[in-house]
């Protein structure tokens, strides 16, 4: 007789699975995992969580937030993503992250490394509020930015700001696998003390002769930053002569990936660049391009919006609290349905107006009177 300890991981689940369902039964309208969650937050299965264990400033609006995550989370791969639930005053949003440990970890912890950005009530909130003991909803890590298993034999990172997070992810890792090739990494900062793991990469590069560390900090260029600081061909070449022989890891502000996008490809490279976004990319809004009245059906509110910011925020400022995740338009978590009216797709410049399509009201805008079904 084959006792449960002695049974495959897949028939343990399989049971586990069929006890949780007899013993939901009995919690209706609620499952067993509520009462669970009150118990300890971890232990739940119907929403996973995580709980805040440490807090660490990187710099002066950069903070590292270690999380403990609950049951049937799953391990990373380096440079991926996760979603974020942060309460703020009695609402909820959430955000996308990149896990800035690496998977190696002996903890069963996980970090991701928030930079405040001009105008975000939760990257601000969470540096600044955020603190041990709390405890975070979260999803299962995502996303296809990161090293292959066949790892390449000569990385480029090439990153700035906080777009730093995925390539430390994957460096760490490296690092612990004892498996570091040779690595260039450039990374772009305003000064040096804004260098998100400065500590840590500076050691990092005296302790490994394979690990080449080029900081180039923007703001000590004065008035030249534009022509001398910023990323450029020359640069590259300069930092980095054999870069065309490299497969390049990228992640930043969206000048700087518009402006690697041009180099590798007049070179004819393209297939070698590899590009995490943190923000949508988007087009040009026309000069004649008007907002106006967007109705939001479900909620009974008209709210006035300009032509350029995006539906999602309109909401929000309006006080609603719709479904959202990554905010740039890739996990279709806020699609919604269009009911009447024209909006504008920000990252095309597509009006789409026709009734019954679906919009993503993160990177769309209102191109005259629309209604929504929220």
């Amino acid at each position: 007789m084959v006792t449960p300890a002695q049974q495959s991981p897949d028939s343990e689940m399989t049971w586990r699975r069929k006890l949780s369902d007899v013993l939901d039964m009995f919690a209706f309208p609620l499952r067993t995992s509520h009462y669970v969650e009150l118990v300890n937050p971890l232990w739940s299965t119907h929403q996973m969580q995580a709980q805040v264990v440490d807090v660490w400033d990187e710099t002066k609006d950069a903070r590292t937030i270690t999380l403990r995550p609950g049951v049937n989370w799953r391990l990373n791969r380096p440079g991926q993503h996760v979603r974020i639930g942060i309460p703020i005053e009695g609402r909820h949003y959430t955000r996308t992250y990149t896990i800035s440990s690496p998977p190696e970890r002996n903890d069963d912890c996980f970090t991701i490394t928030v930079k405040i950005i001009d105008g975000g009530r939760v990257s601000k909130h969470i540096v600044r509020n955020i603190k041990v003991g709390d405890y975070l909803p979260i999803g299962l890590p995502q996303g296809d930015f990161y090293l292959p298993d066949a790892s390449p034999i000569q990385p480029l990172f090439i990153t700035a700001g906080s777009g730093i997070t995925p390539a430390m992810s994957m460096i760490r890792s490296l690092v612990a696998q004892e498996r570091l090739p040779d690595t260039v990494h450039i990374h772009y900062a305003p000064h040096e003390f804004d260098v998100i793991f400065s500590k840590e990469l500076r050691q990092l590069a005296a302790d490994k002769e394979q690990y080449h560390l080029h900081e180039v900090h923007t703001q000590e260029f004065g008035e030249e930053k534009q022509t001398r600081g910023y990323f450029s061909q020359e640069q590259l070449d300069k930092l980095c002569p054999d870069w065309k022989e490299r497969d390049c890891y990228a992640c930043g502000p969206p000048g700087l990936l518009a402006a690697l996008e041009g180099v590798w490809e007049q070179a004819g490279h393209s297939r070698r660049l590899h590009i995490e976004r943190f923000l949508a990319d988007f087009a040009e809004i026309p000069k004649d391009a008007v907002g106006g009245k967007v109705r939001f059906a479900q909620s009974n509110l008209d709210v006035d919006a300009d032509s350029e910011t995006n539906l999602l925020r309109i909401a929000e400022d309006a006080g609603m609290n719709p479904p959202h995740g990554c905010r740039m338009g890739i996990c279709h978590t806020c699609n919604t349905k269009l009911l009447s009216g024209c909006v504008r797709d920000l990252r095309t410049g597509e009006v789409l107006n026709e009734s019954g399509a679906m919009v993503q009201t993160c990177v769309c805008a209102a191109a005259g009177d629309c209604e929504l079904d929220l």
